[in-house]
């Protein structure tokens, strides 16, 4: 039995067997499929891919928005002992050729609506192409790939037994600092994971949430979907296809919600909302959860006192299949803001760059190991040499822990500004900024400066109605940081250039504002 618990599937096979009928999956307004129910689509749609000749070992590429096809192919993939390679459906066909020739995709999937870019990618590659629609609960997934033969080859008991090995997901890096790197992940990775989230969540069957993050990056994968499924609990996709801040809360209070999961832009959405069209009624949830990106402490201040749920802020990366480091519910002790909490499931360390562990309030690079933590990067023996130094998954930011073990970022080590040897950590700027009453989004980068080498601008954009300018910024910040944090310059905009996942690439924006 110890490989059922080793492996994502096993876990799932077990939900279905211990609460077939309860809701395992929604799409608001639409449907609802029972855990049983889905595990039934599940097989099938594995046994069809088998038999239209996917092996252990391939990789099947997915495009599709928020919607219940993909979650029933994306299990059925892995099920089918293939990886899945899910990938964003706004790519270019650049994107998509680049992605799908490094993954060696042997399958694209679509949604019966398709995505043009992605077709147009795959043909040029000469990689097939299928749909998948469930257009009702009791209805089959209809999948255009070649009915088996009539000898019933490829039936359901004749599926292959999933290995805790098996290769299960495939996906890029954000690539904040070079050309995104693929982390090939295994169903122990998943499991290791889903089982970490559950735990320090305390998920179980009768949680509830809405998914308001794409289903393309780790975080609503791994911490919305897969932990609420593999817990008996219920998860629910919004109508369309994706986040909407005018059915949110709706969708809440109708499937019962009792947490949500999301990066802080969405966070802040979630917010405005709330100021300026509030719901009649909000559910009682037993927390909120911010990941991805770092989480002002005054945004958390303000999302507890609108919801009445303590806001844990989590650390997580792909190469960890999502979760590193989490703030405990408040029974198992206290949370705070500006720290992403303690390790989970995983040993962590600070470690200097000679490869020493550091001690309390010490800074060095954050690195992990773990069953959750990729074994390498694919075809990369670079950046495999120097991510596994000393027998440690490096992660690339900058912490250190408190006196009573918790995590605190200083930032992704490539992108400290350093002023004339002065090391400022654009998060702790950008915290500052957010403290602002007028300030709704910031964020801070470095830029080439002919006297100190490196120099701190930031771009804020202003609360609705606003009059703030680059002066008042400034002043603000004088009060509450050493002079030699203050942002030279500061950029008034209403939009931050930002990544699929909701991620704030300074990089990107440095050279936005310093190109415009």
């Amino acid at each position: 039995m110890a490989t059922q618990t080793q492996t994502l599937t096993g876990l799932l096979k077990r939900v279905a067997h211990e609460f077939p009928d309860r809701r395992a999956l929604s799409v608001s307004g639409k449907l609802d499929l029972t855990h049983a129910r889905l595990d039934e689509l599940v097989e099938r749609a594995a046994s069809r891919l088998a038999s239209a000749g996917i092996k252990p070992g391939d990789v099947v590429a997915l495009t599709f928005p928020n919607t219940v096809e993909f979650v029933v192919m994306f299990l059925a993939v892995i099920r089918a002992r293939a990886t899945a390679a899910p990938l964003n459906a706004a790519y270019t066909v650049e994107e998509f050729e680049f992605y799908l020739s490094d993954s060696e995709s042997k399958l694209l999937l679509t949604s019966r609506d398709g995505n043009a870019a992605a077709e147009f990618a795959a043909s040029k590659l000469q990689i097939r192409h299928a749909t998948a629609a469930l257009s009702a609960e009791d209805s089959e997934l209809v999948l255009s790939l070649p009915l088996p033969s009539e000898s019933g080859a490829n039936s359901l008991d004749q599926l292959p037994v999933n290995e805790p090995a098996d290769g299960a997901l495939f996906l890029h890096t954000s690539g904040t600092t070079s050309r995104p790197k693929g982390v090939p992940l295994t169903q122990l990775n998943l499991a290791s994971s889903v089982q970490n989230i559950k735990s320090v969540y305390k998920l179980t069957e009768s949680d509830s949430t809405v998914i308001v993050l794409p289903l393309f990056h780790v975080h609503g994968l791994l911490a919305g979907l897969l932990s609420s499924l593999a817990a008996g609990a219920a998860v629910t996709l919004p109508a369309a296809g994706r986040f909407s801040a005018s059915t949110f809360w709706q969708d809440m209070v109708k499937y019962n919600a009792t947490w949500y999961t999301a990066v802080p832009t969405i966070h802040q959405i979630i917010l405005d909302r709330h100021s300026s069209t509030p719901e009649p009624v909000y559910p009682k949830l037993r927390f909120i959860r911010s990941c991805s990106a770092s989480l002002a402490p005054s945004i958390l201040a303000r999302l507890e006192e609108a919801f009445g749920a303590p806001v844990l802020e989590a650390y997580a990366m792909t190469e960890a299949t999502h979760l590193m480091s989490s703030n405990p519910l408040p029974e198992e002790g206290p949370h705070k803001p500006g720290s992403v909490g303690k390790p989970v499931g995983q040993e962590m360390a600070i470690l200097s760059e000679d490869g020493e562990i550091q001690g309390p309030n010490s800074n060095g690079e954050v690195c992990i190991r773990g069953p959750n933590v990729t074994k390498g990067y694919k075809n990369n023996p670079e950046a495999n040499k120097s991510g596994f130094l000393f027998g440690w998954f490096h992660t690339g930011d900058l912490g250190y822990f408190d006196s009573d073990g918790y995590l605190h970022l200083v930032g992704r080590i490539k992108e400290l500004v350093n002023r004339g040897g002065e090391k400022i950590s654009p998060i702790e700027v950008d915290s500052v900024l957010l403290s602002h009453p007028d300030i709704a989004q910031a964020v801070c980068f470095a830029v080439p400066d002919e006297k100190y080498g490196e120099e701190i601008n930031c771009a804020i954009i202003p609360r609705e109605g606003s009059k703030i300018d680059e002066a008042e910024v400034q002043s603000f910040c004088k009060k509450n940081l050493a002079a030699f944090k203050v942002p030279k310059k500061v950029f008034i905009t209403n939009d931050v250039p930002k990544t699929a996942s909701g991620k704030i690439q300074r990089r990107i924006v440095a050279e936005h504002f310093l190109s415009s």
